[in-house]
């Protein structure tokens, strides 16, 4: 049920759908048929496609794994407790031997028709 039928949405992420993605594998809890207001999804990456989003901001948070992210024209390393903002036009990539695992948060709500490729 769309969050805004009720105010409110729980649920339990054994139950969000996995599916490939640009990225990798993206477990997405919350997603823009549920609100527009943002998405989160709990991805797993080892070579993302590099990309980016006119309108979509995002908030990656490593939770396991270390790895390589491209973030326009720097490169930084990524490990987990660190917490990366990528703002919307900003081109980036992330890539990683052992994969990485990293909950992105979107705002708002990430549109397919809003990943953008080179």
């Amino acid at each position: 049920m769309p969050a805004t039928a009720a105010g409110y949405l729980v649920r339990p992420i054994t139950e969000a759908p996995t599916v490939p993605c640009p990225c990798g594998q993206s477990t997405r809890a919350i997603t823009r048929a549920d609100t527009p207001a943002c998405n989160f999804h709990i991805t797993f990456i080892q070579d993302s496609v590099r990309h980016y989003h006119k309108h979509c901001t995002e908030v990656y948070y490593i939770l396991e794994g270390r790895g390589k992210m491209e973030l326009g024209s720097d490169v930084i390393d990524v490990e987990p407790g660190l917490v990366i903002l990528i703002e919307p036009g900003t081109r980036h990539r992330l890539w990683s031997d052992e994969g990485v695992r990293t909950i992105v948060v979107g705002t708002p709500a990430l549109d397919p028709e809003d990943e953008h490729f080179d």
